[in-house]
């Protein structure tokens, strides 16, 4: 790590606390920056850093620039059934999508299965709280958004694709299981804090200008290409998933989204399903058991590690982060005061 890279602990409450009069600063309402913060600071807390605490300066700089509108309300457009259309109106990406999540939980209720396709919005920062959110109030969960074009189709060397974040989550006990991953190997928020902090991946994340695989994350941030994830399929399923977010949302794709000066105006799909029409709680419960016990017995290659299901770290990490303070890089806090 740099020398100016230090790494101070934040308690979540001075972070929240910080975060909530940044916003109420630039135009947010108590209710809903309080909202916005309590995110920010959960996503830091569960060890999602890039799409928390080293997200939140570029969020005030979309919000100073008008990207974000922070008293926007998404609006319902259409409703056929279980499935709606709605408009962001630019508002906030996290407030649309805990919204639109209530939202789509409501029509699982009603049908057994809802469908929100969201235009017109903004980055929701990290995708799995939708996941959490739902899976915790008992319902299965599937959502993802389009990006801008930042990751080349398989065999290229421009970028045509999103790397276009899915997420896939069901209830467990009283956590949840949680999916959240973008079409590329390492997020570009990953990127950006391994460049940071001036380190190494601990595997090839991308393509540097040369077209040489490389661990290198500034390289790959130079070059514009990271790596699909599974390569080929990875940009299949980053295409499929824009095509999909941007028909069923009636809003921008990824190609229409690259002609804009920044990455705002995004469309996104939240699907929930309740589970509980089916009937038979406690053999569903039996076979997620039966299931994770087996995927727990797995052999690991270094005995000094556990295999884990998707979001089983996240609860450590929230348990250690609340006792010992969020990691933080000091200049990156620093920063975030001077706000």
């Amino acid at each position: 790590m740099q020398e100016n890279s230090a790494t101070i602990a934040i308690p979540a409450n001075e972070m929240q606390e910080c975060f909530t009069g940044i916003l109420l600063k630039y135009g947010f309402i108590r209710e809903r920056a309080l909202q916005c913060a309590q995110v920010f600071t959960e996503s830091s807390l569960d060890g999602i850093y890039t799409h928390g605490i080293y997200r939140f300066p570029r969020f005030i700089q979309y919000l100073k620039a008008g990207y974000v509108v922070p008293e926007a309300l998404p609006t319902l457009e259409s409703k056929f059934g279980a499935m709606e259309q709605w408009n962001g109106n630019l508002g906030p990406g996290i407030l649309n999508a805990l919204q639109v999540t209530d939202t789509v939980i409501s029509l699982a209720i009603e049908y057994g299965i809802g469908c929100v396709a969201l235009r017109n919005t903004n980055h929701w920062m990290r995708g799995g709280t939708y996941g959490w959110q739902a899976a915790k109030a008992g319902f299965v969960f599937i959502g993802w958004t389009n990006t801008i074009a930042n990751m080349p189709a398989w065999g290229a060397k421009d970028a045509k694709l999103g790397n276009n974040p899915l997420v896939i989550a069901l209830p467990y006990k009283d956590e949840a299981i949680v999916l959240d991953m973008a079409m590329s190997q390492y997020s570009y928020g990953a990127l950006e804090l391994s460049a940071m902090k001036d380190e190494s991946l601990s595997v090839y994340g991308g393509f540097d200008t040369e077209g040489n695989l490389t661990k290198d994350p500034s390289a790959i941030l130079a070059a514009n290409s990271p790596l699909p994830i599974g390569y080929w399929k990875g940009a299949g399923l980053s295409l499929l998933l824009d095509l999909l977010a941007t028909i069923l949302s009636g809003g921008l794709s990824t190609h229409e989204l690259s002609k804009k000066e920044v990455e705002y105006s995004l469309s996104q799909v939240f699907i929930a399903i309740d589970m509980s029409k089916f009937g038979k709680q406690s053999v569903i419960a039996q076979a997620i058991e039966e299931i994770l016990k087996d995927y727990h017995q797995s052999i690991p290659l270094d005995e000094s590690k556990i295999i884990v299901y998707p979001g089983e770290r996240v609860l450590q990490t929230r348990k250690n982060n609340l006792a010992n303070g969020i990691p933080v890089l000091k200049e990156v806090w620093e920063e975030i005061n001077l706000l």
